[in-house]
């Protein structure tokens, strides 16, 4: 089933966009609202759609069975814990449709990125480096892969060599007590050793959460992975 979507759309023609994953238990309207708060405005450009899709209610194990607001179920957080294949594989649907819907609209793959908090960040990194979409890049916060994550091995298989390997943004809150620095670390050297190029950025006196140091960053980011196109231009003369 296709995700509830909230979206801030471009200002003006739109040839890009970019798809933000929430954290567990979270929804696509709180992740918009968190970033406009931090920011003091919405994260937007005159070419680019910021989409905020939200995870459908399911059962989550760490949480004793009860359900939420989670893109994939968990044995655990932990980086040591299996990962769980099943319901990794179903929410690979999910993602299938958001790209597809933007690729249906004219916006090609290598024109997308997508990314997330936490548990978001983790299935962008999924999305970007096993689903293999040839996308503009990829960004994670306070987020990390398992040590067996299905992701490694199609890193090194070999099937990702198809396409360039997108760009990461990583960014993790040193004082993290729910997702360790030392997780996101691990996960970022672990993909860095498999070919894929990108930055990982400690962020001093944060916890799990969002920061408006980072989401500048990544706003310039984002615009330099995706910049207007010469079409664009035109229309704004």
């Amino acid at each position: 089933m296709k995700p509830a979507l909230t979206a801030i759309n471009a200002t003006s023609k739109q040839s890009a966009s970019v798809i933000f994953f929430h954290g567990s238990g979270d929804t696509g309207p709180n992740a918009l609202e968190w970033v406009r708060f931090l920011l003091g405005r919405n994260l937007e450009y005159p070419h680019i759609k910021v989409i905020y899709p939200t995870a459908p209610m399911q059962k989550y194990t760490p949480l004793n069975g009860q359900e939420s607001n989670v893109w994939f179920d968990r044995r655990s957080v932990n980086i040591a814990a299996q990962e769980s294949k099943k319901s990794m594989s179903q929410c690979y649907e999910t993602v299938h449709q958001l790209i597809e819907g933007e690729v249906t609209k004219g916006i090609p793959a290598n024109r997308i990125i997508v990314g997330g908090f936490s548990m978001g960040g983790a299935l962008a990194l999924h999305t970007g480096y096993h689903l293999n979409y040839g996308l503009a890049g990829v960004f994670a916060h306070s987020s990390f892969l398992n040590r067996n994550s299905i992701v490694y091995e199609s890193l090194q298989s070999g099937s990702q060599q198809k396409v360039d390997l997108p760009e990461l943004r990583m960014f993790h809150g040193e004082r993290d007590t729910m997702v360790p620095l030392e997780w996101g670390l691990e996960t970022f050297e672990s993909l860095q050793t498999l070919g894929v190029n990108g930055t990982f950025n400690p962020l001093k006196n944060t916890l799990h959460e969002l920061k408006k140091s980072s989401l500048l960053d990544l706003q310039q980011w984002i615009l330099e992975k995706l910049p207007p196109l010469e079409n664009d231009l035109h229309n704004k003369l």
